[in-house]
């Protein structure tokens, strides 16, 4: 199968070089040749310099305030020089200021470069940075009312640039950047205009490919979308929320497993929410997101088989075990204090966190029987079996929620096809979320509705790839979508403004994130029930092969295993039956079903 990472992070840019980081170690001259004491941190991501693709906008005033645009496209080396060749010259007047707007060609996360020549006048040079998910977000001002923000992450500053000189800002998700002269009477010399790429150089182990191009597209913007957020940790999102919210990294972990295999930002994000979240306390005080550090947990170690680091947690998964426990009431209700949350969409509705809270709770008692089995502490084990069971006497009213009917489903609490049926197919994609779309999904794989699932994901994500998006978004609601203009360009008039003009709770309008990792969803959904993967033991060292092909005519992949990747093609036949050919490491023990 072919390996994507060149095709996907490199392969689509222009003009790039690549700076890999230095050895880990320091040179001898940092101490004179004896051993330092120095305490040092190495950076395990590299750079790639990445030249713009096109000019979206410019403000030439009276069309002479601009000249060599074009230069900026060309492969740059980062180095300033005495020729002044190859320049584009931004000049200034009392009272007219040059402006450009450039494309990157996809979401990227980290700075800028700027490599500045020797106009005359030798004073640095003022100018005003904006960097944009979308051309209105590079286009705006923080006025308050907008939601454009510099929270988490610098997007819109002032600064200045020297002669003849490199100079390198800004650590940011974003795709589009503005550049504004600010100083009267100046000319602004720029040799080269450079996006900063800070990223994992890891090979893309998984794949998917199919007869829809679609479907192909929507699986591999979900696995760029989790690799730009693998960054040091595992964050929600590259503009805002470079945070790890445990609950959030569901998908985004089961993404990782299913792409890239084995990563030490899943572990390294799992071991600092643990660390900065003493028991009793609610990790981001939120008592699913503990929760769902259970479930983690549990598909880390069912997927990697790392029994070591499992031991690690021992202690803090007993502890949290024991702590859920005095959140069952005696009639098997859940009593669950804290923040109350499954994800915001959801949030207007009490009865449906409600129920999502009771499914959680039952899963969270599944997982831990399970863990602490394998850890050894049978006594703990049965007790997470009995209060599983005691849970499971009470089924609470889902009152319509998506999110919530699909716990009940996943969780045996409901029967899943009765939940597809009534609530989860109901009005298509209405209702629709992206972190839970993820759950919805694998409800409606349990009901046995494997096309309806393809048709929600070509509606929902596909519906965020044809307004330009190169990475899934924090939230989208189809009702958004008619009359709207794609993130790409500037908005024409008696347009709607797609970034700019929605958005709800934490993420109105431009403070919405584009590049969220919870949306990763139909990434690992369509590798487990497409390609048909599902891991049965620990380690993978039992994995069944169970295709759904729905509507497509073959399908072809790889999955990774810790002992290497599966290579698996289906194909459907004339009557309908599926022809599959599945290659395996030979320590995976393969079982096929039809």
């Amino acid at each position: 199968m072919v390996n994507m990472r060149k095709q996907i992070l490199i392969g689509v840019m222009v003009g790039i070089s690549v700076c890999m980081s230095a050895q880990h170690q320091l040179p001898p001259a940092w101490n004179n040749g004896q051993q330092s004491s120095t305490a040092v941190q190495y950076d395990t991501r590299t750079r790639a310099y990445i030249s713009p693709t096109r000019v979206v906008w410019k403000n030439d005033g009276s069309g002479t305030l601009i000249t060599g645009l074009d230069n900026l496209f060309m492969p740059g080396n980062g180095q300033t020089d005495l020729t002044n060749a190859r320049i584009c010259v931004m000049k200034s007047t009392k009272t007219e200021h040059p402006s450009i707007l450039l494309d990157f060609g996809r979401e990227l996360q980290g700075g800028l470069q700027l490599v500045t020549g020797m106009p005359g006048n030798k004073e640095p040079v003022k100018v005003r940075i904006r960097f944009g998910e979308s051309v209105s977000e590079a286009m705006c001002d923080i006025d308050g009312k907008n939601g454009a923000s510099n929270d988490h992450a610098m997007r819109d500053f002032t600064m200045q640039l020297p002669w003849l000189g490199v100079s390198e800002v800004g650590n940011s998700g974003f795709r589009f950047v503005r550049i504004d002269l600010l100083d009267d009477d100046r000319e602004l010399h720029l040799k080269e205009v450079r996006a900063i790429f800070n990223y994992r150089d890891i090979p893309y182990l998984g794949s998917f490919r199919s007869n829809d191009e679609r479907l192909n597209q929507i699986w591999m913007t979900g696995a760029y979308t989790v690799h730009l957020n693998m960054q040091e940790y595992l964050w929600d999102g590259i503009k805002r929320d470079r945070l790890v919210w445990v609950g959030d990294l569901h998908p985004e972990v089961m993404t990782v497993n299913s792409v890239f295999g084995y990563n030490e930002v899943v572990p390294k994000s799992l071991d600092l929410a643990r660390n900065t979240t003493a028991l009793p306390n609610w990790m981001s005080g939120i008592s699913s997101y503990s929760i769902w550090w259970i479930l983690i947990q549990r598909d880390w170690y069912y997927y990697h088989g790392d029994k070591e680091y499992l031991q690690q947690q021992q202690e803090y998964l007993t502890g949290l075990l024991k702590h859920l426990f005095t959140k069952i009431s005696p009639s098997g209700k859940e009593q669950l204090d804290g923040n109350r949350f499954l994800d915001w969409p959801s949030s207007e509705n009490p009865k449906g966190v409600d129920a999502g809270l009771q499914a959680l709770m039952v899963m969270a008692m599944d997982a831990g029987s399970e863990l602490c089995a394998e850890l050894g502490d049978e006594a703990l084990s049965k007790q997470c079996a009995e209060k599983a069971a005691l849970l499971r006497t009470y089924v609470p009213d889902h009152n319509n929620s998506k999110q919530g009917a699909a716990l009940l489903a996943l969780a045996g609490l409901m029967d899943a096809r009765q939940a597809d049926r009534e609530v989860l197919s109901v009005g298509g994609a209405k209702n629709f979320s992206t972190f839970y779309g993820y759950y919805m999904l694998r409800a409606m794989a349990k009901a046995g509705n494997y096309q309806g699932a393809l048709d929600r994901i070509r509606e929902f994500w596909g519906g965020m790839l044809d307004l330009g998006a190169t990475t899934f978004w924090e939230d989208f609601n189809l009702d958004w979508v008619p009359g709207a203009a794609g993130i790409d360009e500037i908005v024409p008039e008696g347009k709607k403004d797609i970034h700019g003009d929605f958005g709800a709770y934490c993420y109105e309008k431009f403070r919405h994130s584009l590049c969220h990792g919870w949306a990763s969803g139909p990434t690992s959904w369509l590798s487990e029930n497409v390609l048909g993967v599902k891991v049965l033991e620990p380690g993978c060292k039992k994995v069944s092969i169970e295709p759904h092909l729905g509507d497509l005519e073959w399908v072809e992949g790889t999955f990774p295993t810790p002992y290497g990747v599966i290579e698996i093609r289906h194909e459907k036949q004339a009557d309908g039956k599926i022809k599959s050919t599945v290659k395996a490491p030979k320590q995976v023990k393969i079982i096929e079903r039809k």
